[in-house]
Formats: structure tokens, sequence, C-alpha cells
């Protein structure tokens, strides 16, 4: 007889191998309605990430919770994303939609705290950010104010590089290129003056 080959009491993965935590942000009970009657299932937002810059979601779906939550843990830890982080905030303030929800993420001095809504908190706190503001301008639904603090956060990636590109691309045009010419006939001038 072979012996089972499962994870039993041993949690959805091993924090200590992949650095990574788990949080489950909302467990919502769906139901279907077919001929024999309703045909219930579960859904499970989860968040994953190392408090050190790494954080991605997944919204898992199953007939039982921890078969919901697995699987949620899974897609997360397949969406992960690199938040770059300066100190314990982020470097500046971003804003992103998702779906019906628009969150606002701005950085905060040193001993502020995470301020935001509970959705927001779970993504910012897994992200590693200690001091940092948000809110959630519109819609308040977890699963896409969620998805729209992580777009937020994805932001950060890109600007920072693009806006330092842009300032020396503006810089190197501004700069004309000196010619000898144009040396030679300041020069003249300058003797002419002193002349």
């Amino acid at each position: 007889m072979t012996t089972r080959n499962d994870r039993r009491g041993q949690g959805f993965f091993d924090e200590a191998q992949s650095g990574l935590s788990e949080r489950v942000v909302n467990i919502r009970r769906v139901a279907k309605v077919v001929k024999g009657g309703r045909h219930l299932t579960f859904s499970a937002l989860v968040v994953v990430g190392d408090n050190q810059g790494r954080v991605g979601s997944g919204l898992g779906k199953a007939v039982a919770i921890p078969d919901a939550v697995r699987k949620g843990v899974s897609i997360a830890e397949k969406t992960l994303i690199t938040v770059p982080l300066k100190g314990t905030t982020i470097p500046h303030q971003v804003e992103a939609k998702y779906g019906a929800a628009k969150v606002l993420v701005k950085p905060a001095p040193p001993g502020t705290g995470i301020k935001s809504g509970p959705s927001m908190r779970v993504v910012l706190d897994m992200v590693g950010a200690k001091d940092i503001v948000a809110k959630s301008l519109r819609s308040q639904n977890p699963i896409n104010v969620v998805r729209a603090t992580i777009e937020a956060l994805s932001q950060l990636e890109e600007l920072p590089a693009q806006v330092e590109r842009e300032t020396l691309d503006e810089a190197n045009e501004s700069q004309e290129p000196v010619v000898q010419e144009d040396l030679e006939a300041e020069e003249e001038l300058n003797d002419e003056a002193e002349g």
C-alpha cells in the first residue's frame, strides 16, 4: 500500500521555503441556482507578500473554503510584483483604477503608520510599507479595491525611471553643441571690448 502524499496540516505553502506570508481578505459564499436547487461554492480573496516589496493577490473559487484559499494563494504567488520602497514608504503619490474602484496612495512621514481602509491595509502591510496614506475614492468592493491598490503600486516601478529618462533627454536637447567658430567669435568680441 502506498502512503498518501498530501499536505494535511502543513498550511497552504511553506513560509520558510518561499519567504511569503498570506492573508485572506474576503470570503464569499456564491450560490448558482440550478434545476435541482442551489449549488453553493466559495470564493476567497488572498493577498501574499514578503514584507520587503513583493506582493500579489489571487481569487480562488472552490466548493470548500480551504480549497478556495489554497487556489487563491497559488494564483497570488504567480502574480507577484516588486514595489520600490523608499525607506518605510513609497517614492511618490500614485493613483489607479480597476473596474469601479479608484485608489489614491501617498507617501507619509515616518511614524504615520498605515492609514487606509481594511482591504488596502492588507496589501500595504504585506508589501512592507510602514508609513503610507491611502484612500479608496469610489467603489468599496474588496476585490476591485485590492486589485486597484496593486495596480497603483505596480505603477511605481515605471514612473521614476521614466521621469529620470525624460529629464535627461530634455537636458541633452537644451545643450547646443559648441562649435570652434563660435568660440573664436566670442574671443574676438572679448578682445574688442577690452581694447
